[in-house]
């Protein structure tokens, strides 16, 4: 006869109350495995400017359509966001920012600049680019 040695379950996400710290934990995650995607289209743009006026036209008429131009901001606000997170976790990485408060405003700070950053980062490529 076997026993069955009872051993704790790993807590999961059901167990824990979520928090803001915790989905952007999530988020950035999924962050950068957006940015592998963006790069291939970051990587088709380079390769067609090299490439001639041809393939550069057919990379410029998928990014200046609707689509094209939402997985551009959405590339844009990935970078963004993931770069203020890496800071975020930099800093936890030296000890510092681990009190209630400092990991909210960390938090806050990664998401509102995150989003903050990427709309005006689009302004004022509209603005110097006269719209196009």
């Amino acid at each position: 006869m076997t026993t069955r040695i009872e051993r704790p379950l790993s807590p999961h996400l059901q167990t824990y109350r979520w928090t803001l710290t915790m989905a952007m934990s999530i988020i950035h995650r999924a962050s950068g495995i957006a940015l592998y995607f963006g790069t291939l289209l970051l990587a088709w743009w380079l390769i067609s400017a090299a490439s001639g006026p041809a393939a550069y036209a057919h990379v410029q008429a998928f990014t200046s359509s609707f689509l094209g131009r939402l997985i551009v901001f959405g590339y844009t606000w990935a970078l963004l966001h993931h770069l203020l997170s890496g800071i975020r976790h930099f800093v936890w990485d030296l000890g510092y920012g681990f009190k209630a408060n400092e990991r909210e405003a960390l938090t806050w700070g990664a998401l509102v600049g995150g989003i903050s950053l990427t709309i005006l980062l689009w302004i004022i490529a509209y603005v110097v680019g006269g719209g196009r």
